[in-house]
């Protein structure tokens, strides 16, 4: 990838930008603390490949920082699946490789606005709002 279009990632209902760490969900920009979105970023930098305990490791930690690492990252890796409503059971966009580390499995969307845009509701929708049938009398 250049590194113009490696700044800007979609997914899902979701949109990175690497550069200024943000994270949003249909426009809507998300809370996410800055290491669980470093393990975001290694993942989505290496989407289908597996990224190494040991990878993540040297991205969120500098050598001469001493840290308990497996907590530190398990915590990390759990944060991001609150804010992508993933799971380690049935993952959709993070997929734990036992023992090795962790792999990026949702397909990733061209970072051009039309793409990202397509996920985003439009002004004034309610995409979830259920009419009733036209052929039930309305009661007054």
């Amino acid at each position: 990838m250049e590194p113009a279009q490696a700044t800007r990632m979609c997914f899902g209902p979701f949109e990175t930008d690497l550069r200024s760490g943000e994270l949003r969900k249909h426009g809507v920009r998300l809370k996410l603390q800055e290491q669980p979105f470093k393990v975001l970023a290694q993942l989505l930098e290496h989407a289908g490949d597996v990224v190494t305990r040991e990878e993540l490791r040297q991205r969120l930690w500098p050598a001469d920082t001493f840290v308990d690492f497996d907590t530190g990252l398990n915590s990390a890796v759990k944060k991001l699946r609150d804010v992508l409503a993933d799971s380690a059971e049935e993952p959709r966009y993070i997929e734990t490789i036992p023992r090795r580390g962790y792999r990026f499995i949702a397909p990733l969307v061209d970072p051009n606005p039309p793409q990202c845009l397509r996920h985003r509701p439009r002004q004034g929708s309610t995409p979830h709002t259920k009419l009733p049938p036209l052929s039930q009398p309305v009661q007054s």
